[in-house]
């Protein structure tokens, strides 16, 4: 089962893009410093727009580097594209194909801007239209739903951060990545077990927030394109301001809260649905405290930083999504409707 087999090949996958890529990285680091950058400009779809997500939180904290997500129907339809003076241009696919994600590179180099492709095809359009290529080495991915193609981008942003940045401790909190993950796919079954429990399942919201904002996007992506269940994703704060007013006794609520800046008003919200509003919680966490709100805890493995959380706390999300495509009697390598590569104009 191939959704499966590429699941559990991500601390292979990880360790293998930082021994490999790290001095390709370090050099692309070194070019960005060589230009006057001031921002960055960042075009995605899918699975890698929640990578971008990533982006967005941590070049914002470690580099100081603002961050706009492109809007590329304004390149390709409206042909209106904004000015991107001072921008690093970078664009993020696993296949390297969609036009209008190339387009966004294109418009960036024609206004003389240093533009970055992070792809697993470096062989693909958008490799071929942009200055700078970071290959995340991810290998052939069969199965149509994203797994080791995000983890391995969401690394190699968490690369460049740390090459830009030139801390040493933190290519070190970056080495022990493939062996969290590792800890994570030990819960596999347990995880199985779990998600028996939601097979009928028909709707629900996932939070995360700050950095993990990224995580309750792409989970929710997951149980939607596996599992065809209706799963809306909202940072903690947003869903706060109106959707909280949709969840009623037993209704299904996934949650990523970590240790961090933002752990307590994860925490709170948590207690608030649990005790509150009788909500079901599946929560994945390393912190008792919210373990303990939830009818479905999964524990994360404990020391991380917060910063580096979404690549480890993707994972059980990932193992609870294909296990509940089975429970559901779906089959996890042909989702309805959607294929391996979308071509976007």
């Amino acid at each position: 089962m191939s959704l499966q087999t590429e699941i559990l090949e991500q601390p292979e996958r990880l360790s293998a893009l930082l021994e490999s890529q790290r001095k390709a990285v370090e050099k692309i680091a070194d070019t960005i410093r060589q230009h006057d950058i001031r921002w960055v400009f960042l075009a995605a779809r899918g699975t890698s727009d929640n990578a971008g997500r990533y982006a967005n939180y941590l070049w914002g904290a470690r580099n100081s580097l603002p961050l706009a997500l492109a809007t590329p129907s304004l390149f390709t339809y409206y042909q209106s594209p904004p000015k991107l003076k001072d921008a690093l241009v970078v664009g993020i696919s696993q296949s390297g194909q969609s036009p209008d994600i190339v387009s966004v590179l294109a418009e960036g180099k024609q206004q003389g801007c240093l533009t970055l492709a992070i792809t697993n095809e470096t062989d693909s359009p958008l490799a071929q239209s942009a200055e700078l290529v970071l290959d995340i080495q991810a290998g052939v991915e069969k199965a149509v739903a994203a797994t080791k193609t995000y983890t391995c981008e969401l690394m190699a942003v968490a690369m460049l951060s740390t090459a830009l940045s030139e801390r040493a401790s933190s290519w070190k909190e970056l080495a022990k990545v493939p062996g969290w993950v590792s800890q994570v796919l030990k819960q596999d079954a347990p995880i199985a077990r779990m998600a028996e429990r939601y097979r009928y399942m028909s709707q629900c919201v996932v939070l995360g927030r700050g950095f993990n904002y990224c995580t309750a996007f792409e989970w929710a992506l997951k149980l939607k394109e596996l599992t065809y269940t209706i799963a809306e994703p909202y940072s903690s704060a947003d869903f706060r301001h109106g959707p909280i007013a949709m969840i009623e006794g037993g209704f299904p609520v996934m949650a990523v809260a970590p240790k961090g800046k933002v752990f307590d008003t994860m925490l709170e919200m948590l207690g608030k649905l649990r005790h509150e509003q009788s909500a079901e919680l599946v929560v994945i966490s390393d912190e008792k405290r919210a373990l303990s709100l939830a009818q479905s805890p999964i524990l994360l493995p404990p020391g991380m930083p917060e910063w580096l959380s979404p690549i480890v706390g993707i994972v059980p999300a990932q193992l609870f999504a294909a296990h509940l495509t089975l429970a559901k009697g779906f089959d996890p390598e042909q989702p309805r409707t959607i294929f391996k590569i979308t071509e976007t104009s």
